[in-house]
């Protein structure tokens, strides 16, 4: 093996490999990772001399440079007065005898490990064709009289998000207030472009999320992206899920997987307001703008509850939550009675999330994961497949999506509880990046978001658990070599 020509090339390299080695074991065992993780580390480390280390050093830790965490503590030691400020009482007397027990502890759970009440009185429109979301969120953007706050994770040149960008144009010229949020990382080929150039000259205040180069890399951890997707107008529309600020038609179209298809809810009501801080306390953590004021521009103090349901914004991230998307997500699984349907484009799940699915389907619950046939990671692809013979054994149905990179992420547990929003589910979405999920209690998110996902079930082929055992050795093998970096992919 080259590893092993390596050490064995100077006793002095030897030493050097086997003490980073020990160093790193020790620095793993204190900081005590989820075992898998750990193992994973372990061995790269163990068995790639150097590189190994010098892997684990760059990726295998949630490291956040001190600046950024004096933000972060900056920011929640004012949280308790934007909640306040933007979520008053009348917004979160909700009446929980119209909802399942299990959606009172939800609640509980969110606001106790992450700080956003569930809040009442919201209504969603949910759009899943690209060129009708692009269409709605242009006459959103032309129709604006205050305040524009925009968050993506991707923004790409081309097609109708160019009609976007040129409405956002016209809204800062008649003297919209417009704050946009990009990631840096993300968007990278968008940044180094003439649009971004255009924005600001027109008085688009425009930054990058998490500025990346040598040097932060050093203090930072590099891959821990923004991958929030979050449209508020005037403080009265808010938008959230799947979709990046792209025009499918235009967007990765030599990738093979076919067009990306996504959806998004245009809400009003109460959940505008936690959307709002969710964007509002990214921007801070960005630019130190007082958070105060942006609140006072957008209005959020008038939000009032209208007909409709309740939702909670539960968003995550490192420094902000440790695993509270992860128990939100738990509770939704095992709160399902009759039927789970599960969607997301990459499924590579940590062992709680796993076990939770198994064991909804082995105590008689009707479980649906729907994923696409064809997406744009080879590992990805591999890892996921070898967890579907142990899903199936307990009876949970698998539906690969075959028109595109299906990229809607959302779970209805018997249409009363229901998560939508940025969330993969894989161990990147739950512990590395910052994402937003809307958690809707009742039938009025339900019923919509399920009629979606039968859509999606109907444009797709059901693994039949016979012909996939069929597969070759060789396939099986890759899969399950996968599948040991998946705590790490």
């Amino acid at each position: 093996m080259i590893g092993d020509a390596l050490i064995n090339f100077s006793p002095l390299f030897a030493i050097i490999h086997y003490g980073l080695v020990i160093g790193i074991s020790i620095r793993v065992i204190m900081r005590r990772p989820n075992t898998g993780v750990a193992l994973a580390w372990l061995f790269i480390v163990g068995t790639l001399p150097y590189f190994g280390a010098f892997f684990y050093l760059l990726l295998g830790e949630r490291r956040i440079s001190r600046k950024r965490m004096r933000h972060i503590a900056s920011l929640r030691a004012d949280y308790d007065k934007l909640v306040e400020r933007g979520i008053p009482g009348l917004l979160t007397d909700v009446h929980w005898a119209d909802h399942p027990a299990e959606a009172r502890r939800m609640d509980r759970l969110g606001t106790r490990m992450i700080g956003f009440p569930t809040v009442r009185g919201s209504s969603g429109q949910l759009f899943s064709v690209t060129d009708k979301t692009l269409d709605a969120i242009t006459e959103d953007i032309e129709n604006a009289q205050n305040s524009i706050l925009m968050e993506f994770y991707i923004w790409n040149e081309g097609g109708k998000a160019d009609v976007v960008l040129e409405a956002l144009i016209r809204a800062a010229q008649r003297g919209v207030s417009c704050r946009i949020l990009i990631d840096a990382l993300g968007a990278r080929p968008w940044w180094r472009g003439s649009q971004p150039k255009r924005l600001r000259k027109a008085g688009v205040e425009l930054r990058a999320a998490r500025p990346v180069g040598l040097m932060r890399a050093l203090v930072d951890r590099t891959d821990l992206r923004v991958h929030r997707k979050i449209v508020v107008i005037d403080g009265e529309i808010a938008w959230t899920g799947s979709m990046n600020m792209v025009d499918p038609k235009f967007f990765k179209q030599d990738s093979g997987v076919g067009e990306w298809v996504d959806a998004m809810m245009r809400m009003k009501g109460s959940v505008v307001a936690p959307l709002a801080l969710t964007m509002i306390g990214d921007w801070v953590t960005e630019t130190n703008e007082s958070a105060d004021e942006i609140i006072k521009t957008l209005g959020l103090h008038s939000i009032s509850p209208i007909e409709g349901g309740d939702a909670q914004i539960v968003p995550s991230g490192p420094g902000e939550t440790d695993d509270g998307l992860l128990q939100m997500l738990l509770a939704t699984i095992n709160s399902s009675d009759k039927e789970l349907v599960l969607t997301t484009p990459y499924f590579v799940p940590d062992e709680s999330l796993l076990r939770a699915i198994r064991g909804a389907a082995a105590r008689g619950v009707e479980v649906h994961l729907i994923v696409p046939e064809r997406v744009d990671s080879m590992m990805t692809r591999y890892a996921s497949r070898s967890y579907y013979d142990e899903l199936m054994e307990q009876g949970v149905q698998i539906h690969l999506y075959r028109k595109g990179l299906l990229h809607t992420k959302s779970i209805t547990a018997d249409s009363r509880i229901t998560m939508f929003g940025t969330v993969n589910l894989d161990m990147r979405s739950i512990w590395i990046n910052y994402e937003v999920a809307l958690f809707g209690y009742g039938r009025e998110f339900g019923k919509e978001i399920r009629n979606l996902q039968q859509s999606y079930i109907d444009d797709s082929d059901l693994i039949d658990p016979v012909e996939w055992a069929k597969r070759s050795n060789w396939q099986k093998f890759l899969e399950n070599t996968f599948r040991l970096s998946s705590p790490i992919l």
